[in-house]
């Protein structure tokens, strides 16, 4: 069986030809973020510490602060919402920043979609003059790290609890690191 969530449901196969383009949003963005988010948030419930009204009910304020706070990336096909992930800071490490909140719509899963807006995560945080790039994976979402390792990010010995504990996740995460001269050569493209 194929562990990858790029090759997930044959949905897809009738589209390969589809364009995945994936942009990084600036603030005057916010609503184009907020509708993608709560897509998000109401597909994906597990997979995300905040909940769907919550953040449904949070003022423009709240959504233009969270733009500032990290680089958010949105892919599109064919000029529509598919997918977003956040590129940010990571706590204890200037050279690192962080992937997160990666959601592809479930009907674009296994087209492409994460691995693109990954990339596009890499080369933002390559921008940032940053040498690495973390991820964090569930210990138990064996797709979810046999993606990240085809990616060419490795296991450390950093582990946190999982902040929503899953079936698919289990109770613990992984962090793993991407060396980004490894990926795209030492220069930023």
């Amino acid at each position: 069986a194929m562990a990858n969530p790029d090759t997930g449901s044959p949905a897809w196969q009738g589209m390969a030809m589809s364009e995945i383009s994936v942009r990084a949003l600036g603030e005057g963005y916010w609503e184009l973020y907020r509708s993608v988010r709560l897509r998000a948030l109401e597909e994906s419930p597990d997979a995300f510490v905040a909940s769907h009204d919550t953040e449904a009910d949070q003022s423009e304020q709240f959504w233009t602060e969270r733009m500032k706070r990290s680089q958010r990336l949105l892919a599109e096909v064919d000029g529509e919402a598919a997918g977003i992930a956040s590129v940010g800071a990571v706590a204890d490490r200037d050279d690192a920043a962080q992937i997160f909140g990666l959601w592809v719509d479930p009907a674009l899963r296994g087209s492409g979609v994460a691995t693109a807006l990954v990339k596009a995560g890499v080369k933002a945080a390559a921008g940032q003059g940053k040498s690495h790039v973390v991820y964090w994976v569930g210990t138990d979402n064996g797709r979810a790290v046999a993606f990240a390792s085809g990616f060419g990010f490795r296991p450390t010995s950093d582990r946190r609890p999982m902040r929503v504990v899953s079936e698919d996740d289990g109770e613990e995460e992984i962090a793993m690191d991407l060396p980004i001269s490894d990926r795209i050569g030492n220069a930023p493209r």
